[in-house]
């Protein structure tokens, strides 16, 4: 005799219907996600870097200050830090190590003038001595009285510039693989001086060698985003060619050495231990010029090349924790 199989129960017809639409909407998705990818990928980059910055208890702010539209992320609790980014960097280079520095601090991390999405400025304000002109509006703007400052590569000598200039203000100074000193020539700033300029490129292949350059281990972008990054390149080319050009000049290769002696606040120095950019050498400089500092300590990392701050982001934020929460800083 032939029994009629069993119907499924209630609840199994309702489960099933809803990992129906549960593939619906996945398929869905991921169709969105192909055709943003295939047609908008900048949108994709802007999703992950806003993602990025939620993790790390950043939120974007931007202010207006004498007509140059700054955009900056602003999080955390505690005494301030004030995060400058380097040469054709951006803002982003810096989240990695706030992600554990707004643990214990406030931390400011602005797109300079010219980079990012900070308003373009004439080639004129860009480089080390404009920046550090700017910087001082910025800080007026965000009503900042007391902070830490701390500089990447070029943000390093910005940094050194402005702590000179506004020593009340500047309770700790972190130089972190910074530019603005003198070391022994490398093979780096052989091929700058006969006017190669690395940080400019025009294709993935550029940009790829870019990453090695400031990589021990370069992160493996999707091509499309790549391409986005070079397209952002290319549309600031005219303004980074002429800061690149300013930076080759001794009063911008060698801007920290003449504001040391000036310098009154406890000093850091942090560099990557095979920087192929600016070596480690560059500390000795560092050292002998800081005749007024009450403090100065000197780190290096392993594991990273001229980028601490993405490729050892958790050591970064240690260093700079321990540098500013000692009580010789005044944090």
């Amino acid at each position: 005799m032939n029994h009629p199989a069993p119907r499924p129960s209630g609840y199994k017809n309702l489960f099933l219907r809803r990992l129906k639409t549960l593939g619906v909407l996945v398929g869905a998705l991921l169709l969105v996600a192909a055709g943003l990818y295939q047609f908008w990928p900048q949108v994709l980059l802007r999703m992950g870097y806003t993602l990025q910055a939620w993790d790390a208890n950043l939120s974007g702010h931007s202010v207006e200050v004498d007509g140059v539209r700054w955009v900056y992320y602003e999080g955390g609790r505690g005494p301030t830090l004030l995060l400058l980014h380097g040469f054709g960097g951006t803002r982003q280079n810096w989240v990695p190590t706030a992600k554990y520095l707004t643990r214990n601090f406030h931390v400011v991390i602005p797109d300079l003038p010219g980079y990012g999405r900070s308003s373009p400025v004439p080639v004129s304000a860009g480089g080390i001595h404009g920046e550090a002109r700017l910087l001082a509006g910025f800080v007026d703007a965000l009503g900042l009285k007391h902070f830490g400052l701390v500089g990447h590569s070029m943000g390093g000598a910005i940094a050194g510039v402005y702590a000179a200039e506004h020593p009340q203000q500047v309770f700790g100074l972190g130089l972190v693989d910074s530019a603005g000193l003198p070391f022994p020539p490398n093979a780096f700033a052989r091929s700058v001086m006969a006017g190669h300029d690395p940080f400019v490129f025009d294709n993935r292949a550029g940009f790829d060698a870019v990453l090695r350059l400031v990589f021990l281990h370069p992160p493996r972008l999707w091509p499309r985003i790549a391409d986005v990054l070079v397209d952002e390149n290319k549309a600031r080319r005219a303004f980074l060619e002429g800061v690149f050009t300013r930076l080759r000049t001794p009063a911008d290769a060698g801007a920290l050495l003449p504001v040391l002696p000036r310098l009154t606040m406890p000093v850091l120095g942090l560099w990557c231990t095979h920087d192929p950019v600016i070596p480690p050498s560059a500390m000795d400089a560092l050292r002998k010029g800081l005749s007024a500092t009450p403090q100065i300590a000197m780190t290096e990392l392993s594991g990273c090349r001229h980028m601490p701050n993405v490729e050892q982001p958790r050591e970064t934020a240690q260093v700079l924790t321990r540098f500013y929460l000692l009580p010789a800083t005044g944090g």
